[in-house]
């Protein structure tokens, strides 16, 4: 075979682990959890606030706290979610994988606090909101070269 003077182009270095497929797709569905969890959030603390008799009241409860106090905490945090989840969809990177750590975190507290109103739910969110800093803390977006 005669040379053509053309060298062939290496083929790029496989990614390392910390940028993996998964952790990408983390962040998508990490979004898309938060705004779906804070448009459930929105409702249930509308139905909190609206009638205080939609959840069962629990007796002695060491963190007990009024249905509409409930209601006014679901809204708040529920109308933060769907911002954070907005803002990772539309790809805000920073200030939305941040803010959604936080408010992940925030979610784990609440939802611990409220097991006795709605046990099975409130497990399910705390595992959601440890899978969604997992997904946000793992991720790292690929970075221009400075030229």
């Amino acid at each position: 075979m005669a040379a053509t003077g053309t060298t062939p182009t290496p083929a790029p270095a496989p990614k390392s682990g910390n940028h993996s497929a998964w952790a990408h797709g983390g962040v998508i569905f990490a979004g898309v959890l938060l705004l779906v969890d804070g448009v459930l959030a929105i409702f249930q603390g509308i139905s909190g606030i609206a009638a205080d008799n939609v959840y069962a009241r629990i007796g002695d409860y060491v963190y007990k706290f009024n249905l509409t106090a409930w209601g006014w905490i679901h809204l708040v945090l529920g109308v933060l979610l769907v911002v954070t989840g907005t803002g990772l969809l539309s790809g805000a990177a920073l200030w939305s994988r941040i803010t959604g750590v936080v408010l992940a975190g925030l979610g784990i507290i609440v939802s611990f606090l409220y097991l006795p109103y709605l046990p099975f739910w409130s497990i399910i969110l705390i595992a959601l909101d440890i899978f969604i800093i997992w997904a946000l803390s793992h991720y790292r977006p690929e970075r221009s070269p400075a030229a």
